[in-house]
């Protein structure tokens, strides 16, 4: 066990305060992966990480309990990302606090988690009513997985991917597959999410594309360590003019996060997939 890994609370018996405690939040570097991978500033993407937060609450002034679903967006350009089950300590430290209003927990999320990351974070709060007016969404694109392939490689390979782009079709399209699986770098639980590679520039074989994204089954790695790893494997190996990457992984312990990284896309939804 490395020094990072002893300082999170993954895999320890936990208390889970129920008094607003905003030292639970625990940062982690990011700059530790971004050097294993050779990512040097300045980046090759810009994005963020979209959690949402579907256990969130409150009391009223008079006791009353509020419930609400909260979405956060971390840029990727902040010094540190969250640990999830720290994140999920810290909301359930607001379950027997009092706040006037629903802004008022806003403002106090957007100070704690900017301060935990070292840069602005973007929080929004929605009622439960309009939570159960959203609608469940496809990713864009065209799906891979129903590709006919005999696959043997479970641990990570990106040189899946060296011979997977030809320069002399140029295209414009967007893949995904809902076979991406990595593990936790810590407890060694596994993460099951869907992914969404949308580029311009030679044509990517779906095939190999499908094979690499499978290699991850084994990889133990948080998941915008996963996102950060599958963009910079398809730039170095496949070299597009334009790519975006974008996980939506599935909700643990009420809360999901789905990172997106792009060279020249700056926004995209927040759709919730029928796994979510």
């Amino acid at each position: 066990m490395n020094d990072l890994e002893r300082q999170l609370p993954l895999g320890k018996p936990t208390d889970y305060p129920a008094d607003y405690d905003p030292s639970l939040l625990c940062p982690i570097p990011r700059r530790i992966k971004r050097e294993e991978l050779g990512l040097v500033e300045p980046l090759p993407f810009q994005g963020f990480d979209l959690w949402n937060a579907y256990e969130l609450s409150w009391l009223t002034p008079r006791g009353k309990p509020v419930v609400a679903m909260g979405e956060f967006r971390i840029p990727c350009s902040s010094d540190y990302m969250i640990e999830s089950k720290s994140l999920k300590l810290y909301l359930n430290s607001f379950n027997q606090t009092r706040f006037d209003d629903m802004e008022s927990v806003c403002t106090l999320l957007r100070q704690d988690l900017t301060n935990a990351t070292g840069a602005p974070v973007d929080v929004h709060l929605t009622g439960a009513a309009e939570v159960g007016a959203w609608q469940v969404r496809s990713l864009p694109g065209r799906c891979i997985d129903d590709l006919d392939l005999e696959i043997t490689q479970y641990e990570l390979q990106p040189e899946l991917l060296a011979l997977a782009v030809d320069p002399g079709q140029s295209v414009s399209e967007t893949l995904y597959s809902h076979l991406l699986k990595s593990n936790c770098l810590v407890t060694r639980q596994p993460d099951w999410a869907s992914v969404m590679v949308r580029y311009r520039g030679g044509r990517i074989d779906a095939e190999q594309l499908l094979r690499y994204l499978v290699s991850f089954r084994r990889h133990n790695e948080f998941h915008e360590q996963c996102v950060e790893r599958i963009f910079f494997d398809l730039l170095r190996y496949c070299q597009p003019e334009q790519l975006t990457v974008y996980a939506r992984y599935t909700r643990r312990g009420g809360l999901d996060i789905n990172p997106f990284r792009s060279n020249f896309e700056s926004q995209v939804d927040n759709l919730r997939l029928p796994r979510q």
